[in-house]
């Protein structure tokens, strides 16, 4: 009998997945296009919501002039001019044409960044919101960067102490400060830090351009002033957000697995929480920069709100809608950057919830 002999030959080993370095970069781009499709789908939404906005917001801006029932021939010449110079003048300016062929040409000019002429002295209204946007702009920031500090910081510790003396301390201490007006915080910030105690200037300002310490030492008694609404907002939104994440089941979860606190408060129960208290910021820096027209009386400083106080005062159309056009455009983009920041950090808008 022949006895056959089968060689089987050894497994083939599969080929190990790769690891180290590669495979990091690999996790990593792909994150970062997950990241990038996430930020483009938000600005897609947001802009797909404010362009309509912004159009309708800049004709009704626009049809207050015709509602208004004023002219700059009322205005150069005075109550008693004849019929004949009034439609000379109205002339001049185009208002006899029209209403849609002067709005389409003021829109024109308002996406080339041309506001108009003033009615009162024949200026660039561009070049006058500009010079007060400025003053109006840095004290605003400023002011928002304490309120977002500050009330991050007490909206922390409150959720963190809830139902103790230091959360009972400082839910009475925002809502103080919620009630206290601009004005009233700016005068006795005067008092007793300008006159008082000579730490800072008194009133006046001086561009950045001119030096980053007389800059900021001109501008932080107006934006402490402005920034006790925002740190109660912050604060309030921050601290009933993160208690409710505290709440639920993915923070218990956690604590089950054995995760720090800090852990757990970080990774999960800011990152759940913040969106509240950022979404109120979408309105927080225009409004400052609007309200900042009664500090800047007390601070004696010719800012974006005085000069909006002014324009209105004197009749002068074309600068009231300049005013009303550039404030649109900061709630629009500041609105579209806490979108955009929304849809970065928190997690619902990344499910795209």
């Amino acid at each position: 009998m022949t006895t056959t002999t089968t060689t089987t030959a050894p497994p083939v080993k599969e080929r190990p997945a790769p690891a180290g370095p590669a495979r990091h970069r690999g996790v990593a781009a792909a994150s970062a296009r997950h990241t990038l499709g996430r930020v483009t789908a938000a600005l897609a939404r947001s802009a797909a919501i404010f362009v309509p906005v912004f159009l309708v917001a800049t004709f009704v801006t626009f049809a207050l002039r015709s509602l208004s029932g004023l002219s700059p021939a009322r205005i150069q010449l005075g109550e008693d001019a004849t019929p004949a110079a009034i439609h000379r003048v109205e002339a001049q300016w185009g208002l006899n044409q029209p209403f849609l062929v002067q709005y389409g040409h003021w829109f024109s000019g308002v996406l080339h960044g041309q506001l108009g002429t003033s009615w009162t002295n024949g200026a660039d209204i561009s070049t006058l919101i500009g010079l007060g946007l400025g003053v109006s702009l840095s004290i605003a920031t400023f002011a928002l960067i304490i309120g977002v500090c500050a009330g991050f910081l007490l909206g922390t510790a409150a959720a963190l102490r809830h139902t103790t003396w230091v959360d009972r301390a400082i839910t009475g201490f925002v809502t103080l400060i919620s009630v206290m007006p601009a004005f009233v915080v700016g005068i006795v910030l005067v008092e007793v830090f300008a006159v008082g105690l000579h730490l800072f200037p008194a009133a006046g300002y001086v561009p950045a351009a001119q030096g980053l310490t007389p800059w900021l030492e001109h501008i932080t008694l107006p934006a402490l002033a402005l920034s006790f609404d925002v740190i109660a907002d912050v604060a309030r939104q921050l601290r009933t957000s993160l208690i409710a994440s505290y709440r639920e089941n993915y923070v218990t979860g956690a604590i089950v697995r054995g995760l720090s606190p800090r852990r757990i408060f970080f990774g999960h129960v800011l990152r759940n929480g913040i969106g509240p208290a950022l979404a109120t910021l979408g309105l927080k820096f225009p409004a400052l920069v609007g309200a900042s027209v009664v500090t800047e009386w007390v601070f004696g400083l010719q800012g974006f709100g005085r000069f909006a106080n002014d324009s209105a005062q004197s009749g002068d159309v074309p600068a009231v809608q300049g005013v009303l056009v550039v404030s649109i455009v900061l709630v629009v983009v500041f609105n579209l950057i806490v979108n955009l920041v929304l849809a970065r950090v928190t997690p619902a808008s990344q499910r795209g919830v």
